[in-house]
């Protein structure tokens, strides 16, 4: 039986990035893959919607510039091409995955793991069993969709995140069941290729938990995109028939519809992947395995990272854990710094966030005062005819240090992170309005935030 130091479990984001780190300290590192290296994000997840994603950018921006003076014939879709390219952008990055953890020397396994008390982990796969054993574990496994118990669903065709890449054609018209951020941005992707698309939320607004302001701009701009949407509703039953799937629905009114659809896509969230540790017996935090800020679990020389966990649940969250878990579990201490974690949505317009939402700063205690700069006044948008959105500085009034900020529009989650680096430093906003900003440019929008809420603080000052 072959002996590791440190055994991953999972390929995703958190584990791959684990048994990298861990291979740094030279220590003897295998990981344990039971599908795709790259995980959910890599291959269901993040690259192939945001793959997808661009295209249906491209498409609206094509229907755009007719407005500029670029004018063309019809164009056409080939969703098969689509599909394709999404495909090679996955299986090239999976590569690269593979690649990356052959130079740090790690050896890989693919199979189904199952930890054992006695730290030898039993893999299963098509071809039989094999058991190694590991002086550290690394539970990474990740998550699977969570379905939710809705009468005929067990006896209907329907998608989850992990399957709707598998779709042949397009259809002509989709129900996407949640309206958090995996529902939303499937909806912006099949709305631009012309779908029909209906979400139905139960929560009072979609993306719950986030900025208000925010999901009722976005369910604006869906509204314009001819997307239906249904909040504070449920979906009683759903039955299939010659003509696609029935969903009947109950509204907020307390009235029952019917919606007829061709595909149904269950977008209501995660849960966690916990069969390899079941014999473990380890502490849990409600589904999660609970972990301290080392990433251990209450079981010796075991630590946890990623979705398993619970708490953010996002691609690179798993990865700055999976270093932390590494580092520990080569005798290097580290600790998770959850302060400043960058949240985005890539919907049309994106959505990026980091820091306190306005409700959780007013809800803290602290004197705040919040300050908006529309992108309608932005130069670089106007010239990129992207005039929707705005950034939102939320700032402690008496010291004027950045709680939180929120962004709506083109590329924030390529800038959002200029807005993380002041809050993990904790940052003011009189540092960041001196802070110089290339002009023109989205960014700058950051610190005309800044400038407008000092200016206004003056004025106030000077009032009294």
């Amino acid at each position: 039986m072959k002996n590791y130091e440190v055994v991953v479990i999972g390929g995703g984001p958190g584990g791959y990035v684990a048994a990298e780190e861990a291979a740094k300290y030279s220590q003897s590192v295998a990981i344990i893959e039971n599908k795709y290296l790259g995980g959910t994000c890599l291959n269901t997840g993040c690259i192939p919607s945001k793959t997808l994603l661009r295209h249906s950018e491209v498409i609206e921006l094509m229907e755009k510039a007719k407005r500029w003076g670029i004018e063309y014939e019809n164009f056409t879709i080939s969703f098969e091409k689509m599909m394709k390219r999404k495909t090679k952008v996955v299986e090239s990055l999976r590569k690269g995955v593979e690649s990356l953890l052959n130079q740090a020397n790690v050896d890989i396994y693919n199979g189904t793991a199952v930890v054992h008390t006695n730290k030898q982990i039993t893999i299963e796969n098509p071809n039989g069993s094999e058991t190694i054993s590991a002086d550290r574990v690394i539970i990474a496994t990740g998550s699977r969709p969570a379905v939710p118990s809705i009468k005929g669903l067990d006896n209907v065709t329907y998608h989850t995140s992990d399957t709707i890449f598998d779709m042949e054609s397009l259809p002509s018209s989709l129900v996407i069941v949640g309206g958090g951020v995996i529902g939303l941005e499937f909806a912006c992707i099949f709305s631009a290729l012309n779908v029909e698309v209906t979400i139905i939320e139960m929560a009072d607004g979609l993306i719950p938990g986030e900025d208000e302001e925010v999901a009722a701009l976005i369910s604006k701009e869906l509204k314009k995109k001819k997307v239906n949407i249904l909040t504070s509703s449920g979906v009683n039953e759903i039955s299939e028939g010659d003509n696609g799937k029935l969903i009947r629905v109950k509204l907020s009114s307390g009235e029952h519809i019917s919606i007829q659809a061709d595909q149904v896509l269950i977008a209501s969230g995660r849960k966690p992947n916990i069969s390899a540790v079941s014999e473990l017996n380890l502490t849990m935090n409600g589904p999660f395995i609970a972990v301290n800020k080392q990433m251990k679990t209450s079981f010796p020389n075991v630590f946890a990272v990623g979705d398993v966990i619970g708490g953010w649940q996002l691609a690179h969250v798993a990865s700055a854990e999976g270093i932390v878990a590494a580092s520990n579990a080569c005798e290097i201490f580290k600790e998770v710094n959850y302060k400043a974690v960058p949240r985005c949505i890539y919907s049309s317009p994106e959505i990026a966030s980091v820091g306190l939402t306005e409700n959780e700063a007013q809800a803290s205690g602290l004197p705040i005062r919040v300050e908006k700069f529309p992108l309608s006044a932005s130069g670089k948008a106007m010239a990129m005819d992207e005039r929707i959105g705005f950034i939102k500085l939320i700032v402690e009034e008496t010291y004027g240090e950045i709680l939180g900020v929120v962004m709506v529009g083109p590329h924030v989650t390529e800038i959002v992170t200029e807005a993380s680096s002041f809050i993990l430093l904790e940052g003011t906003v009189n540092e960041l309005a001196e802070l110089i900003h290339p002009h023109p440019t989205l960014s700058e929008g950051i610190w005309e935030a800044a400038r407008a809420w000092l200016h206004k603080k003056n004025t106030l000052v000077n009032l009294k």
